[in-house]
């Protein structure tokens, strides 16, 4: 018997996706990070929600602050397909199941996705639950979504274009470079020390093979990240998970707005 190509599995999860939301397409595909979980309300009306593990090649969500769900809603004239979960690197499931998301999205006619996460920041100014834009990131996992000799261009991975569209919707918002790493114990300050060194102004343990995995499939990305706290070493506290959920909660109107007024424009 022959293994199933993760691409032929993407494909699987989108017939049946479409089957059981009853949309045969969908727009745009959002992914929300640990303390994003409150802000999807105002996106727009659900016209379905099903269990991740309802489709081919999903698991069930692993990480307090995420919800095993896929909903899809209706806003305006487009269809948009938010995954309230991920599988992060650090499940041990590989680099595939990291990735199966973004590219069942791609199958199901999105060609832009938002990736959102939950982030330590290495800038004091930004107190936690600051929205920050990723203009660009370092991934120090060592590993790649892709195989083989396909060379991808990630020289403009996260959009311009998007990020104009955003800060036309608000002004204040930063950017910074996304560093991930594998997880899932939190970065040392001698770590942090250097990110720093290297030009990171965030810190996680997300979003960077999904991107690429996103433009391998020829979506356009568009990156931000909520600043649940002070990275390791800068603010003299210690870390914990239940900080991060409590800074999401914190800031949901505000993320859900800034989704609610961005989405529609891209």
């Amino acid at each position: 018997m022959t293994d199933t190509s993760p691409y032929d599995l993407a494909q699987q999860a989108a017939d049946a996706l479409a089957e059981q939301t009853g949309v045969a397409s969908h727009d745009l595909a959002l992914v929300l990070g640990s303390g994003w979980l409150p802000a999807v309300d105002a996106l727009g009306e659900a016209t379905a929600e099903i269990d991740t593990t309802d489709l081919p090649g999903f698991s069930a969500a692993a990480v307090a602050g995420h919800s095993g769900k896929i909903r899809s809603i209706r806003a305006g004239e487009r269809n948009l397909l938010v995954f309230l979960s991920r599988t992060h690197y650090y499940e041990g499931k590989g680099v595939d199941a990291v990735v199966h998301g973004v590219r069942t999205a791609a199958r199901a006619g999105c060609r832009t996705i938002v990736l959102t996460n939950g982030c330590g920041g290495l800038r004091e100014t930004w107190a936690p639950g600051t929205p920050v834009l990723i203009s660009d990131h370092i991934n120090l996992t060592g590993r790649s979504p892709i195989v083989g000799a396909t060379f991808v261009d990630l020289t403009d991975l996260y959009s311009a274009r998007l990020r104009q569209l955003c800060r036309e919707v608000d002004p204040t918002l930063d950017e910074g470079v996304y560093v991930q790493f594998p997880g899932p114990h939190y970065e040392t300050p001698a770590e942090i020390g250097m990110v720093r060194a290297i030009g990171g102004h965030l810190v996680g343990m997300s979003t960077t093979l999904e991107a690429i995995a996103a433009r391998e499939a020829g979506m356009e990305v568009l990156g931000i990240s909520l600043v649940t706290n002070l990275a390791a070493g800068i603010g003299g506290e210690p870390l914990n998970h239940e900080e991060v959920l409590e800074a999401g909660r914190a800031a949901a109107s505000r993320m859900g707005d800034l989704l609610g007024r961005i989405v529609p424009r891209i």
